[in-house]
């Protein structure tokens, strides 16, 4: 950073914002466990296999038994929230029923059966907004119509399975402004069925899903190359162009080169500085600026494409000869994808690190809209302008900055009150900016970008 620059951002004149709920977050996160974490990965290999297309009518095999018992766990969790038996549960979970048509993946079509558990928000300026933890339950082995074979599928993707399950217990007695959604999804090995048909409903339905976290192989960290090692690491991945823009939407984004600014790379960023603030209890966040891994996919795509802000959690280095595959035994050891692999300690940091990201987002203010850079004239400063966002706990905005080669905001000041303008001694030539709404208790808002316009 040049001295210039140092003098600049020293002259901003700052507030202090209210600190961030740390405590919190953690009081959530010491109800999830290493051991409760690998139990429910050994549960569902216990199943044989999840194929979308395996048997049914078995209470101990198949991908009916399974949807089964994660529906009974689900309504284990409501039923302990509730203040005694007289009282509804807050999370309501069901089944989410279809009938695909056919594929490649399902040469007949097949009944596809979604879990959906929704906890509702509790301010109604707040509860519209839909905040996902997403992973399939579905697995496949070596042969993708294999619908009979074992399939375990404990890293791909039990593992996810049991993040969401496990947020579930941790959260489902707790009050939120905002709407969590815990959404396992079947089909995914066909073709991100369930989540498409999932995401088309809520689209149908106009309901605002304003963020999605999509957890799919999680469970193993163990390095491929290095035997023995452990990468605590998990990468989020997230798109930076939307899908199919339009040509105006292009030559904005080529206006500000905002290339790596949208609504998916912020909630990307928005999950790395919380991984921050609880150092040594989750994995450290690498952040992946590209949708996906190449020759692979997840749910979170289906919401993308619907023009969602959508992350995939996945970790560091896959070991790509346990994905896929089929069971062997060797040495009277099975091996693939099988839960021995699966490390609860990971699993469970991991899990505490959606946690942390579900509680800031249902309880944070939701962005402030129409967040601009004036433009009306040159200059070496920079105001801001933003529409106020709706929640009446708002006590302030949150200025952040960052230079055009940086990949991370920087905070550069605070404003209290219900402001909709702020001037900064900075470049707007250099930097990129964006605002954040913060509450009284200190959650902070996902970033809203900063455009430009004359006023």
């Amino acid at each position: 950073m040049t001295p210039a620059l140092i003098v600049a951002i020293a002259s901003i004149a700052q507030t202090t914002p209210p600190p961030p709920p740390v405590q919190r977050q953690v009081e959530a996160m010491k109800q999830v466990t290493i051991t409760d974490c690998k139990e429910l990965v050994d549960k569902l290999e216990s199943f044989g296999t999840r194929h979308t297309l395996s048997q049914t009518d078995s209470p101990t095999r198949g991908i009916g038994a399974a949807r089964n018992w994660i529906k009974a766990e689900l309504d284990k969790y409501a039923a302990a929230s509730g203040e005694s038996s007289t009282v509804e549960p807050r999370l309501k979970v069901e089944f989410e029923e279809f009938d695909a048509p056919k594929g490649p993946r399902l040469p007949e079509g097949g009944r596809i059966v979604n879990v959906v558990a929704t906890l509702p928000g509790t301010m109604k300026e707040a509860a519209d907004r839909r905040y996902y933890v997403v992973g399939h339950y579905d697995s496949r082995n070596g042969q993708p119509l294999d619908a009979a074979g074992d399939a375990p599928g404990a890293n791909d993707n039990a593992s996810g399975t049991a993040v969401v399950m496990a947020c579930a217990r941790a959260l489902a007695a707790r009050q939120f402004d905002s709407t969590l959604v815990f959404l396992l999804t079947a089909g995914e090995e066909q073709g991100l069925i369930g989540a498409n048909y999932h995401v088309s409903q809520a689209v149908g339905r106009g309901e605002n899903i304003a963020g999605v976290l999509n957890n799919d192989i999680v469970g193993d960290p163990s390095d491929p190359e290095t035997p023995g090692s452990k990468v605590w690491i998990v990468r989020i991945f997230s798109e930076g162009l939307p899908r199919n823009p339009s040509a105006e939407a292009i030559a904005r984004l080529r206006m500000m080169s905002s290339e790596s600014d949208s609504s998916s790379r912020q909630l990307a960023r928005y999950v790395d500085q919380l991984a921050s603030q609880h150092e040594g209890a989750v994995p450290m966040v690498s952040m992946v600026y590209r949708q996906d891994r190449f020759l692979r996919g997840g749910d979170h795509i289906a919401f993308n494409d619907a023009g969602f802000a959508a992350v995939r959690f996945t970790v560091a280095r896959e070991t790509y000869l346990r994905q896929h595959v089929d069971v062997k035994t060797i040495n009277n050891t099975r091996e693939g994808d099988v839960g021995r692999y699966v490390n609860g300690e990971y699993l469970a940091a991991v899990t505490k690190l959606n946690i942390s990201a579900l509680i800031n987002l249902a309880n944070a203010p939701r962005p402030p809209a129409d967040v601009r850079v004036v433009t009306a004239e040159l200059g070496n400063e920079t105001v801001l302008r933003w529409s106020p966002s709706p929640e009446p706990d708002v006590v302030g905005y949150e200025v952040v900055y960052r230079q055009t080669s940086d990949a991370q905001w920087s905070d550069a000041a605070f404003q209290t009150g219900r402001v909709t303008e702020y001037k900064l001694k900075l470049s707007k030539d250099d930097h990129f900016f964006g605002v954040r709404a913060c509450d009284r208790d200190g959650y902070r808002s996902p970033v809203a970008f900063a455009g430009a316009a004359k006023e």
